[in-house]
């Protein structure tokens, strides 16, 4: 099919070059020509060329004495077909560059209406019919019910469009992997997972495109993890988890970088409950007092307080403070709230409501009466 598409470019440009313009697979096989005898043959200089050296230089042109060279690429940046023009010279150079931009727009075009990454760009941004989904598997040779994973990096600071490209190289499979770039600060990879493979594993990926992007290219990230979707239809459920896990991280765990959906706990919840029910939940919780007059030191006491477990003594030697010193502040925070958090019913209902407060902050706008 790639042949037919090329072919069709270059005869739209025929009747303008007088040079022999056509294109190689990576091995130098013709595969489209002006010259039609040239197809299906193997050219000779092409094995002389070393385009891996030349590719990674940047090199766009490759010159020997017949013919000028330049190279198609991969989203891995790796070498799939190259354009050439017989002759050598300036003009038949400028040809060349030409002729490999009108060979990469017929690729790009042909691929994004028929390649497997625009098949699966589909399903994630509901652009596809259900039933459509099974029809186009088929039509693409796509295996529909291997597991995977949903990971979607989120550009925080310094976003650069090369961003994509830098994780694309990542996962060079490109059959069976997709890289996607969804907007200007969004990039969603789709892994396949081996059966040893688990929530671990995509953490551990996350980690690694985390690294890449920040030593390439500067650039921090916040990446979200769905949970494994066993079927092509549930990726766009799964990509909403995503996004879901990266929004909800924001707001209650800014400190982590990546996000597994898996692991939001009660913060999951609360983000999907309406701002006027949490609104009623704080002013019931504080009938007493409002949360504002509670301290930053108070505060920091019984966030400590919450990562002991409850546990007095421990949370007194975290602190550096003695245990009655603890307890004082403990009963202070019941005087004002009403709240004894010793007792663990009363402990979850604060927690709760500290994380309906910091939910209701991130939204902004809201008259807060508690």
């Amino acid at each position: 099919m790639a042949a037919k598409i090329f072919q069709n470019t270059i005869i739209q440009m025929k009747d303008r070059i007088e040079e022999t313009v056509g294109i190689t697979d990576d091995r130098g096989q013709v595969i489209s020509s002006s010259n039609l005898s040239l197809i299906g043959t193997t050219l000779d200089d092409f094995k002389d060329i070393d385009f891996e050296s030349g590719i990674a230089d940047g090199e766009k042109i490759f010159i020997t004495g017949e013919r000028v060279y330049s190279p198609l690429l991969t989203r891995a940046g790796r070498l799939c077909y190259a354009a050439f023009v017989e002759g050598t010279g300036k003009t038949a150079e400028e040809i060349c560059l030409l002729s490999a931009i009108a060979f990469n727009e017929a690729k790009t075009s042909y691929e994004e209406k028929h390649n497997k990454g625009a098949f699966i760009k589909n399903i994630i941004s509901d652009n596809i019919l259900p039933g459509d989904v099974y029809v186009r598997s088929k039509e693409l040779h796509f295996i529909t019910d291997e597991p995977r994973a949903v990971l979607v990096v989120r550009q925080v600071t310094n976003p650069d469009v090369a961003a994509t490209e830098t994780v694309a190289r990542l996962f060079p499979d490109d059959q069976n992997d997709f890289v996607i770039s969804m907007n200007d600060l969004d990039i969603v990879v789709i892994k396949r997972l081996e059966e040893d493979e688990d929530a671990i594993s995509c953490r551990k990926i996350a980690k690694v495109i985390e690294k890449r992007l920040h030593e390439e290219l500067n650039i921090d990230v916040k990446i979200g993890i769905s949970t494994v979707s066993n079927h092509l239809r549930e990726l766009a459920d799964r990509y909403k988890e995503a996004q879901t896990a990266i929004d909800v991280g924001n707001i209650f765990d800014s400190e982590n970088s990546i996000i597994n959906y898996e692991n939001l706990g009660l913060g999951r919840i609360i983000y999907q409950l309406p701002t006027t029910l949490c609104e009623m939940f704080l002013n019931e919780v504080f009938k007493r007092s409002s949360i504002e007059d509670l301290d930053g030191d108070t505060l920091d006491t019984i966030n400590k307080f919450f990562e002991n477990n409850l546990n007095v003594s421990e949370t007194s030697r975290k602190l550096y403070v003695h245990r009655n010193t603890l307890v004082y502040r403990l009963e202070k925070i019941k005087k004002l709230t009403g709240l004894d958090l010793r007792e663990f019913d009363h402990a979850i209902v604060f927690k709760v409501a500290m994380m309906v407060k910091m939910y209701l902050e991130s939204l902004g706008g809201y008259k807060q009466k508690y």
